[in-house]
């Protein structure tokens, strides 16, 4: 039986390719979710994104124990939200954090991630590459 991995984005990441390009990169999320589907073709691999945390939290709560794995991006609410932390502590489903930007090298109130204490790990810095990287990790994940 196929692996069931989803991604799960928040807060801006629709705009993936458009805002802040140096940081983010020229490419929109859809596309690279295309690259993900054809290189992880063996694996069920679902998307969401939302950018209200209660939609976040919810759907945490809905795959958080029916699901091999979860990559997240809780994007700034990864420095802020004691609920998306508390929810992904909630659940049994392994969770890896991904963020695009290395936070280290970011603003200060970024350096520090709510969230990562309750995940699986945290991926930082390598671009969307974060994504792919934290795939394997999960596919090979016992």
């Amino acid at each position: 039986m196929a692996k069931r991995i989803i991604i799960i984005n928040g807060p801006n990441l629709n705009l993936l390719g458009k805002r802040e390009p140096e940081l983010y990169g020229h490419q929109d999320f859809e596309s690279y979710l295309a690259v993900l589907i054809k290189i992880y073709h063996e694996v069920r691999l679902d998307y969401f994104q939302s950018n209200v945390e209660g939609e976040l939290i919810n759907k945490l709560h809905e795959v958080g124990f029916s699901y091999d794995a979860i990559v997240m991006n809780p994007g700034g609410y990864t420095h802020t939200s004691i609920a998306l932390a508390d929810a992904i502590a909630a659940i049994s489903t392994p969770v890896v954090e991904v963020h695009i930007s290395n936070i280290h090298a970011r603003e200060e109130l970024r350096h520090t991630s709510l969230t990562g204490a309750h995940c699986a790990g945290i991926i930082s810095g390598f671009g969307l590459r974060g994504y792919e990287l934290a795939l394997e990790y999960a596919v090979d994940m016992r």
